[in-house]
């Protein structure tokens, strides 16, 4: 799928693709027009299709805005730990940090189920793909009890963490750093159990 369609045309496309995020954030991608994102930059509908031939478009150069950003956190926290264990946490503090402070790309990415856009599936899948590659390489690493299946544990490290912005409150008892901590935690005492 094609997403932009000349990205050097226009400088508000920056601008585009903030109000994109924030209003598929706020309205869901169903519940946000072409129309409503053009006039939030002061553009006409039409002059945004010069950018993008449609709106899943739109959806999937917001979609990777989102992970690029969290992947370059994810990895920047993860490389400054040698130790396996304090590298996956590492990550995911930074993963935890991006989805549960106010940005609306991160939200995007979280929110939105490659399955709602069907349109755009496969290219959301690819991009998803390549950031919990990143969650699978740090949890190769880890010196697990034989038998531990390491992709249901990534996923089920990634569906607490995701899951977790359900049930977070800024300024409650745990921050993200603690959640991550929390959660490493468990994993290695499961681990300690099994051994």
């Amino acid at each position: 799928m094609s997403t932009v369609r000349n990205p050097h045309a226009d400088s508000r496309l920056p601008k585009v693709l903030d109000e994109a995020a924030r209003l598929f954030r706020t309205r869901g991608f169903e519940g946000t027009s072409v129309r409503e994102i053009a006039k939030a930059v002061g553009m006409l509908p039409g002059s945004l299709y010069c950018h993008f031939e449609t709106k899943e478009a739109l959806l999937v150069a917001v979609y990777v805005k989102g992970v690029q950003q969290i992947i370059e956190a994810v990895q920047s926290a993860a490389a400054g730990a040698l130790d396996p264990w304090e590298r996956l946490e590492a990550a995911c503090v930074a993963h935890l940090e991006a989805i549960l402070h106010d940005d609306d790309y991160a939200q995007v990415v979280v929110r939105v189920r490659p399955a709602d856009v069907p349109v755009a599936h496969e290219s959301l899948i690819e991009l998803r793909n390549t950031y919990e590659d990143l969650f699978a390489g740090l949890i190769r690493d880890l010196p697990l009890a034989r038998g531990t299946d390491r992709r249901v544990l990534r996923l089920m490290l990634m569906g607490a963490m995701n899951w977790s912005q359900t049930w977070y409150r800024p300024g409650g008892r745990f921050n993200p750093r603690a959640i991550a901590r929390k959660f490493i935690a468990l994993l290695r005492q499961g681990q300690e159990v099994a051994a």
